[in-house]
């Protein structure tokens, strides 16, 4: 099977990932290809200065020297997206800004896909992209759907107090994770901080796209739904909601 993955130049948490995926991936795949878009870790397009003053107004100092020295460490101690891509003979496909564009899709089509698979997707997939490979195209979401759609699902999770969350691997259509779903993996929060609960609900999505990928395979796949009426939406946080994720005793990292 011929796959395209289609991501984000994430730096803090996607090379371990993809790297682990890698690992894991059944034997009788091949990634073609990979689209990187441009990063946009609050849900849209933003300059780097408006990134930065939104996470430090919004999340606060620590937060911010948190993950800038994360950054910085990220760009000279690991190696790039774009050098681990190459060791594993991926090419980084080149589309236009607009993945759903005409050319996008001639250029992802010239690769031949067989399935698409979305980890950090930052645009919302039109009927012609879901379409373009014959098997589809699932998407990773780090909640248990149609609960805690969204941003930020560990954020929220944790803010609301919940005991469980868990990952969806599902079939991407035109909504906002609101795909039918192809596996579920439960996990208990505990007294893990956000950035714990990232690497750990991160680590198993890898393995859940992997299950469902041997699923799509052997064609034994069997849906789940992902009902609009069950559903909570959760955009990006206010500073008002870190105050009382901070107040309950809840920890980032």
């Amino acid at each position: 099977m011929r796959i395209i993955l289609i991501t984000q130049n994430e730096p803090f948490y996607l090379k371990d990932n993809l790297k682990y995926l890698f690992a894991i991936i059944p034997k009788d795949t091949k990634v073609v290809g990979c689209v990187v878009n441009e990063v946009s870790p609050f849900g849209k397009k933003e300059t780097f200065k408006e990134k930065t003053i939104k996470t430090l107004r919004v999340f606060g100092l620590s937060f911010f020297l948190y993950y800038a020295a994360k950054y910085i460490s990220s760009f000279i101690f690991k190696e790039s997206l774009k050098t681990f891509l190459a060791k594993k003979g991926v090419p980084i496909i080149k589309t236009g800004e607009d993945i759903n564009s005409q050319e996008s899709l001639e250029i992802i089509r010239a690769y031949s896909p067989d399935l698409l698979v979305s980890i950090l997707g930052n645009q919302i997939f039109k009927r012609k992209l879901i379409d373009l490979a014959p098997k589809g195209c699932i998407n990773l979401h780090t909640a248990l759907l149609p609960k805690y759609r969204g941003l930020m699902p560990t954020f929220w999770v944790l803010k609301n107090n919940e005991k469980f969350t868990g990952v969806s691997v599902f079939f991407v259509d035109e909504g906002i994770d609101s795909g039918p779903i192809i596996i579920q993996k439960k996990v208990e929060i505990g007294a893990r901080s956000q950035a714990e609960l990232i690497k750990h609900t991160k680590k198993i999505g890898m393995e859940a796209i992997s299950d469902a990928v041997v699923q799509i395979m052997k064609g034994s796949v069997e849906l789940k739904p992902n009902r609009d009426k069950e559903k909570t939406y959760y955009s990006f946080p206010t500073k008002e909601d870190v105050v009382v994720f901070r107040r309950s005793g809840k920890k980032f990292f």
